[in-house]
């Protein structure tokens, strides 16, 4: 059975304040709206995850380079699957 991976972001804010909790969750909700008007096509987890490498001092230039290549090399080994030949 596969276990599922806790959101930095949901186990912080479970040990916060109400208050605290509500701003940390207003927060993504408004840098996945940002990212969504972007068209950067990072869902929540991702960004949550960012949010969260760049609060223990993560460089955000060093990431935002790592999230581009990750999405070339997806973008090109998409490619390549839809123009493989399949097997007959």
């Amino acid at each position: 059975m596969k276990r599922r991976q806790a959101d930095p972001v949901h186990y912080t804010v479970s040990q916060m304040d109400p208050e605290a909790a509500r701003h940390a969750r207003d927060s993504l909700d408004l840098v996945f709206h940002m990212s969504n008007i972007l068209d950067t096509g990072l869902d929540r987890h991702t960004l949550s995850v960012l949010i969260a490498l760049c609060e223990m001092g993560f460089s955000p230039e060093a990431l935002a380079a790592v999230v581009k290549e990750l999405c070339r090399e997806t973008s090109v080994s998409s490619s390549a699957a839809k123009t493989a030949p399949s097997a007959p």
